[in-house]
């Protein structure tokens, strides 16, 4: 009888024991996954979760803060997540946050994260819509990795390719082996530099030079900055436009002049006409020229003499002293 008291009461305890580590372990999974103690669901959307499974973790700043509570089909494109997630840190979510999908270590389970974004918004309240941004995922990585690697042998190749083509160049190595290139090419390199530096000397003399016209210095410095020269500048090309119009009714007279006389020496006899097409009339002023001359040449030979006329020679030598006393 003892003895069977003595094994119930180790039973008891052995059992007790055991629920106890039951309730334990039960506690610790539950607050491992938000069960006990308060907590808030948001939401959020994703084209695909890429493996995601209800109870995986979610994280906020790379800390624990909730699981994963369901995932349901909205259409053919679109998946709503609810998360469940810890009271203590619905104060540091805010509205603008954003999630992503992640994963535990390189190829673990598949996680949510929510980065905050800087900016003033509102603390997240329960059953609010979080914004969503696709993140690589390792296949795709592992694709863009592959694409790379494949990329990476082509250009291999051909780098390949170019040094054989290279190598195999009679005429690359010639140029490389002439000794007067490299001469050619240093002279050219010093001409080069005589050249830029002639250049900058001249581009610095020509910023002189506009400075000083800036200045007012010079005469195009006083054509472009003297207000006086410019109004005279002004007045000159005007008077220039004036004498231009004036030249042209000048012109229009002449014209008419010319086709007046034209028209009289068309229309027949008359004093132009004589003039111009009488064969006689030149004649006749012919020899009234020669006879004037003749007779300016008797004069002056008249002049002569009565200057030695001891008659008149006082009347000239007189004159001659009064032209020298007006000199």
């Amino acid at each position: 009888m003892a003895r069977n008291t003595a094994n119930n009461l180790k039973l008891g305890i052995f059992v007790t024991i055991g629920t106890l580590c039951l309730i334990l372990g039960l506690y610790m999974i539950g607050r491992n996954k938000s069960l006990f103690g308060a907590n808030f669901m948001v939401k959020t959307r994703f084209h695909n979760v890429d493996g995601l499974l209800i109870g995986n973790n979610v994280r906020f700043s790379g800390i624990q803060a909730g699981t994963v509570r369901s995932i349901n089909l909205v259409n053919d494109t679109t998946l709503e997540v609810e998360l469940l997630l810890d009271n203590n840190v619905k104060k540091f979510i805010h509205k603008n946050a954003i999630t992503t999908l992640g994963t535990e270590g390189l190829m673990g389970n598949k996680v949510v994260n929510i980065t905050p974004v800087l900016g003033d918004a509102p603390p997240v309240q329960e059953g609010d819509m979080l914004e969503t941004i696709k993140s690589a995922s390792p296949i795709e990585m592992m694709q863009t990795l592959s694409k790379t690697n494949d990329n990476a042998a082509d250009i291999s190749v051909a780098v390949k390719e170019a040094i054989l083509r290279l190598n195999n160049s009679t005429t690359l190595w010639a140029v490389l082996s002439d000794t007067g290139l490299s001469n050619d090419v240093k002279t050219s390199l010093q001409n080069i530099r005589k050249a830029s530096k002639t250049a900058t000397e001249s581009i610095a003399d020509l910023r002189a030079i506009v400075q000083d016209v800036k200045s007012g210095k010079g005469t195009m410095g006083e054509l472009l900055n003297d207000k006086e020269m410019a109004g005279n500048l002004k007045d000159a090309i005007a008077h220039v436009q004036r004498a231009s119009k004036e030249a042209d009714g000048l012109v229009v007279r002449l014209d008419s002049l010319v086709a007046d006389v034209q028209h009289d020496l068309n229309r027949g006899p008359g004093t132009m006409h004589d003039l111009l097409k009488d064969p006689e009339m030149a004649k006749k002023l012919s020899n009234s020229l020669t006879n004037i001359e003749k007779g300016t040449a008797l004069f002056n030979e008249d002049m002569e003499a009565l200057k030695h006329n001891f008659l008149t020679k006082g009347y000239f030598k007189k004159q001659e002293k009064e032209k020298k006393k007006g000199k």
